[in-house]
């Protein structure tokens, strides 16, 4: 799937799950219980152990569905960001804005997301190429961080991270960014094992976007 469709369906879909689990089996059952309710575009973390597995794993499992994207999340360097695409990353999400990680992704025609928190640094990660900008950590900045830099920036596609939730996902769209990103308040569920939550509650936000969209 090229860039352009990546980052096209990443916006459609609206809301993107941070998967971090405890394991890599923990992390595939977590994406898979976001999967079943809905919530397509998955971010596995680099803090899971053995991410890379995970990754490719869910990419070959998934690979019939083109509704499911299945990127790499807390990318904070080169290496991770290759090694990542190398096993199927449609998509790279980081915390913070390195220049190299989204110039290989560039290169590579993948979709970066590197966080920001201010407008120099949305400037900087427009700049260097990147595709959606990520405001983090959202829970800090608030909503009004989304009509602020589309002040100065109105072509910035932006999603907030950190603090978005069922009851706040309204508030984020409404101010203009293109999506959500949530992990906790979607996968806290999986802390006890229990992934049928973790579907319940992804049902809960694909309900939210679409209400807040209608």
């Amino acid at each position: 799937m090229d860039k352009n469709q990546v980052a096209l369906k990443l916006s459609q879909q609206g809301i993107i799950a941070v998967v971090r689990g405890k394991t890599c089996e923990d992390g595939i059952k977590i994406a898979d219980a976001c999967i079943k309710g809905g919530v397509k575009a998955i971010e596995l973390a680099f803090t899971t152990p053995n991410a890379p597995v995970a990754i490719k794993t869910l990419v070959e499992k998934y690979q019939a569905d083109p509704d499911v994207i299945i990127g790499a999340g807390t990318v904070l360097d080169t290496t991770s960001c290759r090694v990542a695409i190398l096993q199927g990353a449609q998509f790279i999400v980081a915390p913070c804005f390195n220049e190299e990680v989204v110039r290989m992704c560039n290169l590579y025609r993948i979709v970066s997301c590197p966080g920001v928190m201010t407008p120099t640094e949305a400037v900087a990660a427009l700049t260097a190429g990147a595709d959606i900008i990520k405001v983090f950590p959202g829970d800090i900045v608030g909503s009004k961080m989304i009509k602020d830099i589309h002040g100065p920036l109105p072509q910035a596609a932006l999603m907030p991270s950190g603090g978005v939730s069922v009851d706040n996902t309204a508030e984020w769209l409404h101010a203009g960014a293109v999506a959500v990103s949530a992990g906790g308040s979607l996968t806290g569920a999986a802390k006890t094992g229990d992934y049928a939550g973790v579907t319940a509650k992804a049902k809960e936000f694909v309900k939210a976007v679409a209400a807040a969209r209608a």
